[in-house]
């Protein structure tokens, strides 16, 4: 089971025991139905209302915060009541509550007729007096008190929303004042109101950013809006969205207003099934479940507003029952969206980046069961908890790091495994054990990834969790992936992908979740793909300045781009003993302090030119810490294959053959070389001497060469200084020695060739001297001047 759930709350757990203790308990329903305790209403500040039936028909309503773990009792009725709605404010001295007073039937049989329906009360409860109607109305009603920003204590106002099921809201003003130590209602007359909403359909509070979200139905499409309620009383519609939906339905729906679970599973089959889920990044996602000509299949799309498109998702069921409900329930984890088909299927859509569908989850059997989640009443009241109003028990939800790891080891199919290791890379950001498990999973699979290099997507993934938290919209600048598009598909389930016109916003200075939003609406705007960083400059740039004259190297764009990577370098200063596990860092390297100094001034050009605010200094740390990491994780990720295989520090030993360890690290570096060449990205110095050294252990002569020849194995000055004086001169030695050498770049060669004392690299030195004598006297007429020269004589 991927998702893991704790009970943060359970009636029978936390309310049944308190009631018992207090001789209210006996007149509970034992078979399980719930239908004399249930939950009414989770508060903002982790307060959930329940009522449950008393002796002699009475009707409770009760208390339990989750902080305090205490229940508290706030009222009662001495009568047998249906509640539909209950909410208190944020300084528990007022209740609101609507209750169905009597059935159709109870009030034809009664002659009740000129009595309403539904009744809905404003309660003084500290202490218990006054009761004021607010409504008496043939419609359903629901209540939600207003609540303030946290730590701020006032207790001399309050605000209620009214929602009522002739599809209005509309916003009460509660003054109250304290006589002699009581809490009373200061409005003498009617309590002052303000119309919120009009005409809606459907409606969703978000208690913990106090919003207020409804659509109007208008012809074939419908109209996402958005109401925000601020701290100084005021409201005011911040975003409006259109939405390729199309209502029918005649009955008003609503979400996170109360938990009826009886109502609510009537209206539930008669009306849109859609929820609106928000991340702390900026991300906004509507989930609709749609309805679906084919018996075996399910369909529900995800609009995912901050990024202007639609998926629509068709799933083939593998086994329907007749029994079985084909509501899709929809959770929201923060970085995921989860759409939730108990028995058939658990969809992890993942927010932040919903373009390929490799990033996103798609489990069945097993890896979907949820066991505390067996039917589809449930909501999502706040981020990563849901809420089965049926049972009355609320969950935390979090996906289980050690069954995402079995899952990425049983995956079969490579949209599966991209899309449990960016899970584990970037929702569980940076864990010292899980980064060490999934290493030693990329070192046995290196060869089963096809449309993959895992070795890319780990160190781009884990710069992008590590470097983007730190600034401000940096997450639209650098990479998330090493994958520009993925055309495979997940077996089941068709997706088509809509463009969609992007919300309008409209506010004024408002921080928080608006700012981030409008920033990820503003990306999209301005071609958010070309927005990030990529290497196709920086490849070119370092072959151009590799293949220059070695007089053109003092310039002073060189002189800086090696500044550059003296910095990065000096950044890498604090290792402790352990990490010298490893021997690299130990020489220096011409080239990949090139390829160092050039990413860091390119990397800084662009951040330089989408975000100016940030200022010059700060950018220059984020390069600098950028390119320290991408070099940290490669030595890390060389560290744990180390110390798996059980190498020794020192492995330069050349008159012993290799051990399997050391062929499986070798084989390890070479594919770490491979994704460093596909990115265009700077490896740590020594890097290439320990490569090298190690297929000198490892590999045949003939592979080695071959290998040097085609440029997976760089001759480096350490090596081969190494090898010229500690192998003896044995006939294999010596081929080795002499191919070797024979193979050296002009300017290495001067500097090792006197190591090697042997009439072989004397001859063949003698042979480079007398060519390098015939070429600087290789024009025509100084070879005539020599010739004439030699017949005088």
């Amino acid at each position: 089971m991927l998702l893991h759930l704790v009970a943060e709350f359970d009636l029978q757990r936390d309310v049944v025991p308190w009631l018992a203790a207090r001789g209210w308990a006996a007149a509970l329903d034992t078979s399980g139905k719930s239908s004399a305790l249930y939950i009414v209403n989770v508060e903002r500040n982790s307060k959930i209302i329940y009522t449950w039936k008393g002796n002699e028909t009475n009707t409770h309503i009760g208390l339990y915060d989750l902080r305090t773990k205490q229940n508290e009792h706030l009222y009662m009725f001495e009568r047998d009541l249906r509640i539909i709605s209950c909410s208190v404010n944020n300084e528990r001295t007022l209740l609101a509550v609507s209750f169905r007073q009597y059935t159709e039937e109870e009030r034809v049989s009664r002659l009740l007729q000129s009595v309403s329906k539904y009744l809905t009360l404003l309660i003084e409860i500290h202490p218990i007096n006054n009761v004021r109607v607010l409504k008496a109305v043939d419609s359903c009603v629901r209540v939600q008190f207003l609540y303030p920003v946290e730590g701020r204590n006032n207790s001399t106002e309050s605000r209620l929303l009214l929602v009522s099921e002739d599809k209005y809201i509309e916003q009460f003003d509660i003054h109250v004042a304290e006589e002699e130590h009581k809490v009373v209602i200061q409005n003498s007359g009617q309590l002052p109101r303000a119309r919120v909403a009009d005409d809606l359909i459907w409606a969703q509070w978000d208690m913990m950013e106090q919003r207020l979200f409804y659509v109007v139905p208008k012809e074939s499409r419908s109209t996402l809006k958005c109401v925000q309620f601020y701290p100084d009383e005021s409201f005011n519609s911040i975003l409006e969205s259109h939405l390729d939906i199309s209502v029918n339905d005649t009955q008003l729906k609503l979400v996170n207003f109360g938990y009826d679970h009886c109502q609510d599973q009537d209206v539930a089959s008669k009306s849109l099934n859609l929820q609106v889920f928000t991340s702390k990044t900026g991300g906004l996602c509507v989930c609709c479940s749609l309805a679906s000509d084919t018996p075996d299949e399910i369909k529900y799309s995800i609009y995912f507003l901050h990024k202007g498109y639609n998926k629509t998702f068709t799933v083939s069921l593998e086994r329907t029952e007749s029994h079985q409900l084909k509501e899709v329930a929809f959770m929201n984890l923060d970085y995921y969206v989860a759409a939730y088909l108990p028995g058939q299927f658990l969809h992890l859509l993942n927010i932040e980046h919903p373009d390929l569908l490799c990033y996103s989850l798609f489990l069945t059997g097993e890896d979907a069961r949820i066991d505390m989640l067996q039917n589809c009443s449930i909501q999502s009241p706040l981020m990563s908890t849901v809420l089965d109003c049926h049972i009355g028990s609320m969950y935390a939800v979090s996906i289980s790091d050690s069954a995402l790891l079995q899952f990425l080891q049983n995956s079969k199919q490579d949209s599966e495994r991209l899309a449990a290791l960016h899970c584990a890379l970037l929702y569980f950001r940076h864990t010292e054990d899980l980064e060490m498990q999934i290493i030693w999973w990329i070192s046995e699979n290196l060869s089963t990834c096809h449309s993959f290099d895992p070795i890319q997507e780990f160190i781009i993934a884990s710069l992008y969790c590590r470097m983007c938290p730190e600034t401000h919209n940096l997450d639209k600048l650098l990479p998330y992936t090493s994958l520009l598009d993925w055309i495979g598909i997940i077996p089941g389930v068709t997706c088509a992908t809509d463009i969609i016109s992007l919300p309008v916003l409209e506010f004024q200075n408002s921080k928080g979740f608006w700012e981030k939003l409008n920033s990820n609406l503003e990306s999209v705007k301005y071609a958010e793909p070309h927005l990030y960083y990529h290497s196709n400059v920086l490849r070119r740039e370092w072959r151009n300045l590799s293949e220059e004259r070695e007089e053109r190297r003092t310039t002073a764009y060189l002189r800086n781009i090696f500044e550059n990577a003296k910095k990065v370098l000096s950044h890498l200063d604090t290792w402790d003993s352990e990490e010298r596990l490893v021997p690299l860092f130990q020489e220096e390297d011409y080239q990949q302090q090139l390829l160092m100094g050039l990413m860091v001034a390119q990397l800084k050009d662009h951040l330089m030119r989408h975000l100016q605010y940030v200022g010059k200094k700060k950018i220059d740390q984020i390069v600098l810490d950028y390119v320290a990491n991408l070099l940290n994780l490669v030595h890390r990720i060389m560290k744990e294959v180390w110390r798996r295989y059980q190498l020794h520090s020192c492995i330069f030993c050349f008159d012993e053959r290799g051990s399997t360890g050391e062929f499986a690290v070798f084989h390890i570096m070479s594919r770490i070389l491979e994704a460093a060449n596909g990115m265009c990205m700077p490896l740590p110095p020594g890097f290439h001497t320990l490569h090298l050294g190690l297929g000198v252990r490892c590999l045949p002569l003939h592979t080695l060469l071959h290998y040097i020849d085609i440029g997976v194995l760089h001759l480096t000055e350490t090596c081969v200084r190494k090898l010229l004086k500690d192998l003896d001169d044995t006939e294999k030695n010596e081929k080795l020695k002499f191919s070797i050498v024979m193979r050296l770049p002009e300017a290495l060669s001067q500097k090792v060739r006197q190591l090697w004392k042997h009439p072989i690299n004397a001859n063949f030195i003698a042979r480079k001297y007398v060519k390098l004598l015939l070429e600087k006297l290789g024009n025509r007429q100084v070879c005539i001047h020599m010739k004439n020269k030699i017949m005088l004589m």
